[in-house]
């Protein structure tokens, strides 16, 4: 199986905005992951993770042939952990997958140790070996774990972007695609993107500020494209 992993440092002297506000520093991981033809035998997967620390950022993406979606995902949070050089840290993870979140949030890989790696129907767990690699960091760091709703595009929905004039739209655009250029007015969320917002409480509790939650959710897309990235490396 062939593997391609980059790495990109950086400090961003971005604005002080909400997130970076804490009385004690968290490191936080936005990660993603992606297959294409993830249902065939011969396909192409991609994982992105951004760690961010205050201002400075680490990027990281990389791919691999015939593999899954839940691996990509998987190893795109193995590969942020496994670049943490210092043990003991408070560690926010921020990733659209459904099945990486629920199995730490709910604990499911206490169940399947206890049983040994077998679920409850009596069949052999999935991706083991990946999730005995990330159950370590559990011991090593203080990590939580937050679900994020995915291809969420928050600039649209605020009214950031405008909509291109008809003859620059191809009729096989995503109709969200068209609207690209900058809009002249502040940004004001429509009622799907609240409704995101409640959906996103609803997931991880009432901890984070709507502003933070946009934040967010614009680092999910970026560790997004970070996944299609690393899938272009094979292509």
């Amino acid at each position: 199986m062939r593997k391609i992993t980059q790495i990109r440092v950086w400090v961003n002297f971005r604005e002080e905005s909400s997130m970076t506000v804490t009385e004690k520093k968290v490191l936080r991981i936005y990660t993603d992951g992606a297959c294409s033809g993830n249902q065939n035998d011969e396909n192409i997967g991609g994982w992105g993770a951004i760690l961010e620390y205050g201002q400075h950022q680490k990027e990281l993406c990389g791919g691999e042939v015939n593999t899954t979606n839940n691996r990509m995902e998987m190893t795109g949070l193995l590969q942020a952990l496994r670049a943490i050089k210092k043990p003991g840290q408070t560690i926010e993870v921020f990733c659209d997958s459904s099945y990486l979140m629920d199995c730490f949030r709910q604990k499911w890989y206490e169940r399947w140790v206890k049983n040994g790696w077998m679920t409850s129907s009596k069949k052999p767990v999935e991706n083991r070996e990946l999730w005995e690699a990330l159950l370590p960091f559990l011991d090593e760091h203080d990590i939580s774990f937050y679900r994020v709703k995915g291809h969420v595009n928050v600039d649209w929905h605020m009214g950031l972007t405008k909509k291109k004039s008809e003859t620059d739209i191809s009729s096989n655009d995503d109709p969200q695609s068209a609207f690209s250029e900058p809009a002249d007015e502040i940004g004001v969320p429509d009622d799907y993107l609240w409704k995101t917002y409640r959906k996103f409480c609803e997931w991880n509790g009432n901890k984070f500020l709507f502003e933070q939650f946009v934040y967010i959710t614009r680092m999910n897309n970026h560790a997004d494209r970070l996944a299609n990235e690393g899938m272009d490396q094979f292509r």
